[in-house]
């Protein structure tokens, strides 16, 4: 069990009082810590620390706790969610009974604004538009729609349990994203070597959206736009990649329009007090940092084909079960 922190505090308490709280026993937590100041020590049983000097992001902090395990399983957990006390039941049953399988999302939901109010989800498994932004799927929706769903995309990191076997075939997180898109990656990886995913709804865990670096903050902004780009070269086919530049235009359009509304990221953006102009800025040093790892992205790509157990029609016609319009991610 992998829980990365960086802010800490009592959030993270919560988060580990859950985990002790679980009816699976056969488990171990390590806490990765990112904050850089050795301030998170825990005498919660079956946890361990591991303290970094500096924020060495998600993705690396995850692979730290895989390769000081050699569990069956692998289980991510963000520090500001609290699990279920069956959450890791479950996910182990599914996973015991679907051997294909290397993924297995959560039911995640937001916390109730109110007591009494609906229960909506932040995902239930992850979706993928066509220039290869990642969205939670069912995100504000109710849980119930997705009663009937077993399948999935891939799942978030957030709340996710991924198969050892899977990972020693084709590798933990690429620790070049640092943070975000890192699970859109692997899950596209898993499903080029094949791997299924399995949404496990009765997994449920409940996640405070984005509190470590805001809900719509330059710093998301950037790795999400950069991190994007890193994924589709990596992992789109070239079909697929050629026309991601003409999907990502027609979200940036989306993005303007939505202002209007007041809907989605963008305007979320900038009534958190910043400046509509810095998102084109930040998009251009995205690509600028795509084109600077080009070559190393490249060779990723070479060595995901080269162990492939799908073509890339089926690949193809996989994401197209799987997709969200770049109008939908805009306006969320």
């Amino acid at each position: 069990m992998a829980v990365p922190t960086l802010a800490a505090g009592e959030p993270l308490a919560q988060c580990l009082r859950s985990l002790q709280a679980q009816t699976f026993e056969r488990f171990d937590i390590v806490v990765i810590d990112n904050s850089g100041s050795g301030q998170v020590q825990t005498t919660c049983p079956r946890t361990r620390v591991i303290s970094n000097a500096r924020n060495v992001g998600f993705g690396s902090a995850v692979n730290q706790a895989a390769n000081d395990s050699n569990a069956t399983y692998l289980a991510t957990l963000n520090d500001d969610a609290v699990a279920d006390p069956q959450w890791l039941q479950k996910l182990v049953e599914a996973a015991d009974a679907n051997p294909k399988a290397g993924m297995f999302a959560s039911q995640v939901r937001l916390p109730q604004a109110s007591s009494g109010a609906p229960i909506v989800l932040d995902s239930a498994g992850m979706l993928i538009a066509q220039d290869g932004t990642g969205k939670q799927r069912g995100h504000l929706e109710q849980p119930g729609q997705y009663d009937d769903a077993s399948q999935a995309l891939f799942p978030s990191g957030s709340a996710a349990l991924y198969r050892r076997a899977m990972l020693d075939e084709i590798g933990l997180f690429d620790e070049m994203f640092f943070i975000y898109c890192e699970d859109v990656d692997l899950g596209l990886r898993a499903r080029w070597a094949g791997w299924e995913c399995r949404y496990v709804r009765d997994a449920i865990v409940e996640h405070s959206y984005s509190v470590s670096a805001g809900r719509a903050s330059p710093l998301k902004a950037y790795y999400v736009e950069r991190n994007r780009l890193y994924t589709i070269l990596k992992n789109f086919p070239w079909g697929m990649l050629i026309g991601a530049p003409f999907a990502s235009m027609a979200r940036y359009l989306w993005h303007v329009i939505s202002l209007d509304t007041g809907k989605g990221k963008t305007a979320e953006f900038r009534e958190a007090g910043h400046t509509f102009a810095l998102l084109p800025f930040l998009v251009l040093r995205a690509h600028a940092a795509a084109a600077l790892r080009l070559p190393r992205l490249l060779r990723e790509r070479s060595r995901i084909r080269k162990s492939r157990r799908i073509t890339a029609k089926q690949f193809a016609d996989l994401l197209e079960k799987h997709s969200i319009s770049v109008r939908q991610v805009a306006t969320l």
